[in-house]
């Protein structure tokens, strides 16, 4: 395997990184992934690789990245119909897809444990021009049947990766579920984070809230966990915050702004465990992570973001409070077809969208974004603050607020609480909301997007207005 890249380099001198199959409990270690194809130089190419969190997709993007191509990560469960039209808008030269699809005009190559498309002969002057900085890129916020992909260097993911270890616990005798997707920015960092340090990495998982998940956890004694807003709501409704797990060690969230009355809960069961609760901040823009709070701060600052990574800066813009980051993890640009692969502009400054508070110390409140809210009689409400409220002041968990038109207020929920009438009293006398203006939607389940956060625009698709 090529290691003229940093990270590769870095990864392949670990002696203590390997990764394990939970379901058959073989390992890993870097000669078995170095050695499980032999790749060519791929240097200026572009690589569609649709994953899971298997070995084999884990390979496939050890062995690509060091093969020099520029890769796109991409869940392997997209629809066949997301995955041609990104396909179109982009040209790849190299898909790796393990769903059993066939591709035109690409010709099927086998190494050893890998199997991928590959452009051929007549095919290459198709090859799109990719800018020698880009080496991933990711799909915005989760919308992955979007061709909107944000371009991350060699250097946004070091230098995140090397923040991240600068501020979380992490040792070479780790072992951590790798129960987020890698072609989502949290999930990717707790990859490259922990093949940086050390320790393994157990793949192929049960989901998160599934019994068997917690038996893998106990059979391999995992000790960290990730995961977004939903994931500990979901946990919270199972016991979670009553189980007794010894080998745990400490335990993040990021992904989105999770209840200030579930931050409370999670830092005092990780102070009566002896554990740590890292509550973070990020997007995929800042390659992941923008900001941490001090397991020490959590409940004298439970509202609170944190403070800025190493090596990160915050500030807000004047006029609209927007919050701004600059760091070396800051990303080069979007791309929306090939021709926007061509280039590499890193700016100055992050514009978040979220609107801001810090305080005298650093640390940092989120109060909303520039865009969640929806003017009911001329008020502007804030979708992000309502949610929050009806959250903690009411329990009402998971939920999920959207506005419509400017029409209506939508509160969709899960669990039936006999709570409607005085949210709806609350909202009205606290915020002017009428209502004549409020819609209440009994879902199943919220959808979720593929990195586990609630999927809002499918929300108002699927609502059919009673």
């Amino acid at each position: 395997m090529d290691t003229s890249s940093e990270f590769i380099l870095r990864v392949s001198q670990n002696k203590d990184f390997k990764i394990i199959d939970a379901v058959t409990a073989k390992e890993f270690v870097w000669s078995d992934i170095d050695q499980a194809a032999s790749l060519p130089v791929l240097n200026g190419q572009l690589a569609f690789l649709y994953l899971d969190n298997s070995v084999n997709s884990l390979v496939a993007f050890f062995q690509f990245y060091a093969s020099g191509a520029a890769l796109v990560l991409l869940p392997k469960n997209l629809r066949t119909e997301s995955k041609e039209a990104l396909e179109a808008t982009f040209s790849p030269t190299i898909i790796f897809d393990g769903s059993g699809r066939d591709i035109e005009n690409k010709t099927l190559t086998e190494s050893g444990s890998l199997a991928w498309f590959q452009s051929s002969g007549s095919n290459f002057p198709l090859l799109p021009t990719v800018h020698p900085a880009i080496k991933v890129l990711l799909s915005t916020s989760g919308t992955t049947g979007s061709p909107k992909l944000v371009k991350l260097s060699e250097e946004n993911l070091l230098a995140n990766a090397s923040s991240i270890l600068g501020y979380l616990p992490i040792t070479p005798t780790d072992i951590t579920p790798l129960n987020l997707p890698i072609y989502y920015s949290y999930g990717l960092s707790v990859l490259t984070t922990h093949a940086l340090s050390g320790g393994t990495m157990i793949c192929g998982l049960a989901d998160i809230i599934q019994k068997e998940f917690w038996n893998q956890w106990t059979q391999f004694g995992c000790t960290s966990l990730a995961g977004v807003p939903f994931s500990y709501e979901m946990l919270d409704r199972l016991g979670f915050f009553t189980k007794q797990l010894p080998t745990l060690k400490y335990f993040t969230q990021a992904g989105g702004k999770l209840n200030e009355a579930l931050v409370v809960k999670a830092a005092a069961y990780a102070a009566s465990s002896s554990t740590r609760f890292y509550v973070m901040y990020g997007q995929t823009e800042a390659t992941a992570r923008m900001a941490y709070l001090p397991p020490s701060e959590t409940l004298n600052k439970p509202g609170s973001i944190g403070i800025a990574i190493p090596g990160g800066t915050f500030s807000t813009n004047h006029d609209t409070g927007e919050l701004y980051y600059s760091g070396k993890n800051v990303f080069g640009g979007y791309a929306e077809n090939s021709t926007d692969l061509a280039t590499y502009e890193q700016e100055a400054l992050l514009k978040t969208g979220d609107i801001a508070t810090i305080d005298p110390e650093g640390y940092v409140y989120i109060t909303g974004r520039l865009k969640r809210f929806v003017k009911l009689f001329g008020n502007r409400i804030g979708l992000d603050e309502i949610e929050e409220i009806i959250k903690n002041k009411f329990g009402l968990q998971p939920v999920a607020c959207n506005g419509a038109g400017d029409k209506f207020l939508l509160i969709s929920y899960v669990h039936a609480s006999s709570d409607q009438k005085a949210i709806t009293a609350f909202l009205f006398s606290q915020f002017g909301i009428h209502p004549t203006t409020i819609r209440w939607n009994a879902l199943a389940a919220l959808p979720l997007t593929a990195n586990g956060k609630i999927d809002y625009q499918q929300i108002i698709k699927d609502y059919d207005g009673r």
